[in-house]
Formats: structure tokens, C-alpha cells, sequence
């Protein structure tokens, strides 16, 4: 079976009145895409910003009347038929297709990302298992893969660690194969609590290896590790908290970061971190320092 997109290139003025045509129109579903190559890296708290040029697709069936859904949206929309495009989607495997996105991810000399249903590059190596879903982190983000790739050399066996803003779990969940004793996991996302848990249970590790916690709930007492890939302003907000996890001595994994906020997330943690690694990719910044022992 195929089926039919619906393209409308609007602004984010528009995009709302868009999307409620289409919805009136009966599309399936409805996606807002970037249009013009403007990636919004990090939008400030409780926003949902919009591109300048947003293309809004809706999904029909391709058994529609394409003329007379056609009509109706621009009327609604006050354009001409012109500034709608139709496309034809043909119909896949879309399990099959979205699986085939994801291979095995080298984080290190002996550490691998590996989905689920792919072998094992190298069965002697450290290999997470991590199927993609809700949570973020599957090592494909520069952010992910800066933190994996500095913990992958790190000398973590017997370490006790936090992994705060957990997502997936996956650097929690890397530290603990790679050795440390016990993890804290801590979101405010529920979806990312349970991600965590069930990809805890795909590497064959108990849940007490590491458990789950809301940042309200989640245990103060100071680590050896904090693992911290969030944006760059909720980690200069949660500077106090962070540094208050960290035993004199210890280090401190700061992702999500954008080359250019790097002075900023300095600022807030310099009083009582020095900063020995950086490393950047993509535009995104991994840094790493340790907590003075005076």
C-alpha cells in the first residue's frame, strides 16, 4: 500500500494553523521538519520553538480525493494550491527500515554500542546492548559518544557513580561494565526511569546495580563519578547539586554542551572543579574535571 504526503512550507506563525487544517483534512498524522538547514540546539525551558521555514507533512491514505483535499486546506489556509505539494511514500517495512538505521557503535578499543538484533563486532569486547526507544542516548549523538568515548579509558572498577539526567541509561549503565560497583540513575522523566530499568535488564545487570531515582528522591551522598549529558542550562542550574555528589577527588562528565557555552559551564563549576578534558564534536563539547581535594 501507499501513501500520500501533504507538504506545507509556513513560518512559526503559521505552522499551528497548518496543522489543524491538515487535521481537518483527516491526515493520519502530522510531522514539523526543519526546512532550511536551522537547527535549534538547545530552546529555552517550556518552549517549543519552530523553525523560520517549517515544513508541516500530513499523512493520507493514497486512496484519497488529493484534489479536494487540496482545495479545502488552501482555502484554509488562504494560499494557492501551488504552494502544496503532494508526494508519493511508498509502503516498506518500516520496522525492517528503521532497524537498518542503527549498526554497532565503537566507543572504544574494547567497548561497542550494539542494538539488539545485530552480532557483536568483537565478542571479546565490552558490549552494550541498547535498542533505540523514548529515552534519549544511543550513542549516535555527539554528546553520548564524547562521554562514552572519554569513559571507555577511564579506570572505573569498584567506582561508585551518579548518572544525572540518565535518559537511556546508557553511560550508567557503560560505567558499570566497565567495571564500577554501583550507578544511580536520575531523570525527571518517567519514560526515561523505565528505559533505563529495561535496558539494565538487557545487559543482564540487577536493578540494584543501578537504581532508578527522581532528582527529588535520589540519594546526596557524595561519589566517585558524576556522568551529567544534559544542555548547557539546566547543568549551570544545577552546578551546586552536582559538585555537592562529587568526593574530593572525583570526577565530574559534563555533556550536551555547545562549543560556544563552554565559558559558562566553566564559570559555574571552576570554583570547586578544575577542568583537565575537552574534547568537541559537531559542534558539542564534552568536559571532564575533578573536584579539589581542598
Amino acid at each position: 500500500m501507499s501513501w500520500l504526503q501533504l507538504r506545507i512550507i509556513t513560518d512559526p506563525d503559521h505552522a499551528s494553523v497548518a496543522e489543524k487544517a491538515l487535521n481537518h483534512a483527516g491526515s493520519m498524522s502530522i510531522t514539523f521538519e526543519d526546512n532550511a538547514d536551522q537547527p535549534i540546539f538547545e530552546p529555552e525551558l517550556g518552549e517549543t520553538p519552530l523553525w523560520a521555514a517549517t515544513r508541516v507533512t500530513g499523512l493520507f491514505p493514497a486512496e484519497v480525493d488529493s484534489n479536494a483535499i487540496a482545495q479545502d486546506i488552501a482555502t484554509r489556509l488562504k494560499i494557492s494550491q501551488e504552494q502544496l505539494h503532494w508526494h508519493v511514500l511508498e509502503d516498506k517495512d518500516w520496522v525492517r527500515e528503521w532497524m537498518s538505521q542503527y549498526h554497532p557503535i565503537q566507543c572504544g578499543e574494547h567497548f561497542w554500542i550494539c542494538p539488539s538484533w545485530c552480532d557483536e563486532p568483537d565478542p571479546s569486547a565490552v558490549n552494550l546492548k541498547l535498542d533505540p526507544g523514548l529515552a534519549f542516548g544511543t550513542g549516535t549523538h555527539p554528546t553520548t559518544f564524547l562521554c562514552l568515548q572519554w569513559l571507555a579509558k577511564q579506570k572505573v572498577k569498584n567506582l561508585h557513580a551518579v548518572d544525572f539526567g540518565c535518559g537511556s541509561g546508557i553511560l550508567g549503565i557503560a560505567a558499570l561494565l566497565l567495571g564500577a560497583t554501583q550507578v544511580h540513575g536520575v531523570d525527571i522523566d518517567p519514560q526515561a526511569l523505565l528505559a533505563t530499568q529495561d535496558n539494565i535488564q538487557r545487559n543482564s545487570l540487577a536493578n540494584e546495580q543501578m537504581p532508578v531515582y527522581f532528582p527529588d528522591k535520589a540519594p546526596q551522598e557524595p561519589v566517585d563519578l558524576v556522568l551529567a549529558n544534559i544542555l548547557a542550562g539546566p547543568l549551570v542550574e544545577l552546578a551546586p547539586q552536582l559538585i555537592a555528589l562529587l568526593k574530593p577527588g572525583a570526577f565530574i562528565c559534563l555533556s550536551g554542551i555547545l562549543a560556544t557555552q563552554k565559558d559558562s559551564i566553566v564559570a559555574a563549576y571552576e570554583h570547586a572543579v578544575d577542568f583537565s578534558y575537552s574534547k568537541e564534536q559537531e559542534q558539542w563539547l564534552c568536559l571532564v574535571g575533578q573536584r579539589r581535594k581542598n
